[in-house]
């Protein structure tokens, strides 16, 4: 049913170290809905500052119950979770996965995509900023007089996350399963008690009260539904981390730990606001005894800390997933890990989730004035994902198409009917992440459709390379010693580097290497698929690097790979010679000139491709061009 996954773990991890490592990064946002989640739901169903009542708690426990098992267990873990990539989930993995089975309808994958890789921009400003926000209220509820410090001091806490970055996170990760484990067994126990206290809670596992509640409830129901679909926040991460820890740690660690752990908080949360209809100020902290509170409140900071962790982590990668994949232009990597090639840093991409989430926090202050602003982005992903699956089912899996749409269909009404809900948050903040998620998909269509003009327009320019191998055989220029290594996108056309070297300085290095890197539709390329080597005479070599969308270029170590294929290269003895291009805007480009301004503005951002390629700058020449688009 699913493609032969190769997952990409640490040698010698075993099944119960990744199944705890799973808890603590792709569990941390899901585990850290409790915080907020009950509490937006019941003041949506009975309006803010009014009591709670019986049949709105039964009715909102019920619905996040099967949501939980509806969209996390059966989407999420049983299904999509098959729907890897060479191991490697998330949505542009599935949108690779996708578009390699189909021909004419690869460009409306592409577009599902970009949608829900830019919907997810803007749940990852959104995410830390409530998060740990929710956690500090816990002060609140301590004492009023914390009230003033909320804000500064959850400032403060995402200012030191963002700084923290740059040094990495390979030192502390191996305490987020730890720490969010301990975080699980604690909502466990504060919701216990409750649902000991009052059993009949427990009734709300019957689906009768959820459906009854929104078939009585018209348009308060959907706003009531909109704020429950909170509890299932961050569950893409299931699918977006599934190459990290492979998918029968993910399942074991929903199934043994985080099912169980919200779903007796949740449980708990309903008994107090039962008993006590009051306590929907903080049904949360308010589960615990005043000596429990603050040690309640540094614990809640540490795990919604290591979920915005996660989020952040996550945007990282799939920054890298877009460049490998055309959609964005090249930005700087770093990477923070010797051992681990996963952690990496992005400067640019760091700078802006941190201006962003630091708006937010100042423009909300309040977690239950930032919920309404949540969920929006992530409803649009998942339905661009169960899309997306539905061409995996019918074209990967070779399902009839009415065996897949039976399969997917109902998750599908499913997500649209939260989608719908939530719409109706739009006007209240929901607006933020569609016009994040908005500005970054304008900028990835401007930037792949500027680079397609850009190519088309070169080519039509561009000599082939067999042409240019035969003049240059017929009347040879001066040939100097050495290797000169020319980078283009196509491999059969004379790169422009090569024409005006031979334009300005009349002489052939002995030897030509006209190389190509080439990012395909995998996660991963093996080192013997890495290099293909094709001999053009004497003078000439065509080298193509593939590398998949999860990897970083590494051209020298890839063309040492080159080594055992029986061409010689000694990195000492070679010119790396790229092409700078200078662009201005044509009077008609085939884009708006506002677009044409965006994507010459991007061109400029973009980092350096000796960085980018990790060439070593000592052996780089850079030819100068100017191109009009």
């Amino acid at each position: 049913m699913a493609t032969k996954a190769h997952h990409k773990t640490r040698p010698g991890a075993s099944f119960w170290a990744l199944t705890l490592g799973s808890i603590g990064v792709v569990y941390g946002d899901i585990g850290t809905s409790p915080l907020y989640a009950m509490r937006e739901s019941v003041v949506a169903a009975v309006g803010p500052g009014n009591p709670a009542n019986e049949t709105a708690v039964f009715g909102i426990l019920s619905l996040i119950i099967w949501a939980l098992i509806l969209v996390v267990t059966l989407k999420y873990v049983v299904i999509l979770l098959r729907a890897d990539n060479n191991g490697e989930g998330g949505t542009l993995a599935l949108m690779a996965l996708a578009q390699r089975s189909l021909g004419k309808g690869a460009g409306a994958v592409m577009l599902c995509g970009i949608t829900g890789a830019a919907l997810f921009y803007g749940d990852a400003m959104i995410t830390p900023a409530l998060s740990v926000l929710s956690a500090i209220e816990g002060l609140k509820v301590a004492t009023p007089a914390f009230d003033r410090y909320v804000v500064p001091l959850t400032m403060l806490i995402l200012v030191l996350l963002f700084a923290f970055q740059s040094r990495g996170t390979a030192r502390v990760a191996a305490f987020f399963g730890p720490v969010t484990l301990v975080w699980f067994i604690a909502i466990a126990v504060g919701g216990l008690w409750q649902v000991v206290e009052n059993p009949t809670v427990l009734w709300a596992f019957n689906p009768a009260y959820g459906v009854q509640f929104l078939a009585s409830h018209g348009i308060i129901g959907l706003f009531t539904l909109g704020a429950v679909f909170l509890v299932v926040t961050g569950s893409e991460a299931l699918y977006a981390d599934l190459g990290h820890f492979g998918r029968a740690p993910i399942q074991a660690a929903w199934l043994t730990v985080v099912l169980p752990a919200l779903t007796i908080n949740y449980l708990g949360q309903g008994a107090l606001v039962l008993a006590d209809p009051k306590s929907i100020e903080n049904p949360f902290f308010l589960l615990y005894p005043d000596w429990a509170l603050l040690p309640m409140v540094v614990l809640a900071t540490a795990a919604t800390v290591i979920a915005s962790q996660a989020v952040i982590t996550g945007a990282y990668s799939l920054t890298r997933q877009a460049i490998q994949l055309g959609l964005l232009p090249r930005l700087e990597i770093r990477h923070t890990s010797e051992a681990l090639l996963g952690q990496i840093y992005m400067p640019r991409v760091n700078t802006v989730l941190l201006i962003g989430v630091l708006l937010l926090v100042a423009l909300f202050r309040s977690s239950s004035a930032l919920a309404s602003a949540y969920g929006i982005a992530v409803t649009g992903t998942m339905v661009v994902t169960v899309t997306m699956a539905f061409v995996v089912a019918w074209k990967v899996w070779r399902w009839p198409p009415l065996a897949a749409a039976a399969l997917i269909v109902p998750f599908l009404f499913i997500d649209l009917t939260f989608l719908g809900a939530n719409l109706l948050k739009v006007v209240e903040g929901g607006w933020v992440p569609l016009a994040f998620g908005g500005l970054v998909m304008v900028v990835m269509y401007t930037w792949r459709r500027g680079s397609r003009l850009l190519l088309e327009k070169t080519r039509r320019q561009e000599i082939s390379l067999d042409e240019l191998v035969r003049m240059l055989e017929k009347k040879p220029p001066i040939r100097v010693p050495g290797t000169a290594v020319f980078l283009t996108s196509t491999p059969d056309a004379a790169p422009t580097a090569l024409l005006h070297s031979l334009k300005h300085y009349k002489v052939l290095h002995e030897h030509n290497v006209i190389l190509t890197i080439e990012t395909v539709n995998t996660p991963r390329v093996d080192a013997a698929e890495r290099v293909r080597i094709k001999k053009l005479g004497e003078t000439f070599t065509c080298v193509v690097l593939r590398f998949g969308f999860m990897e970083t270029p590494n051209v020298p170590k890839a063309l040492a790979i080159a080594r055992k294929l029986g061409w010689t290269f000694d990195i000492m003895s070679t010119s790396f010679f790229l092409s700078r291009r200078s662009l201005k805007p044509a009077a008609h480009s085939g884009m708006p000139r506002w677009q044409d301004r965006l994507f010459i503005m991007l061109t400029r951002i973009a980092n350096d491709a000796t960085d980018y390629f990790q060439i070593p700058t000592g052996r780089v020449v850079e030819v100068g061009t100017q191109v009009t688009i």
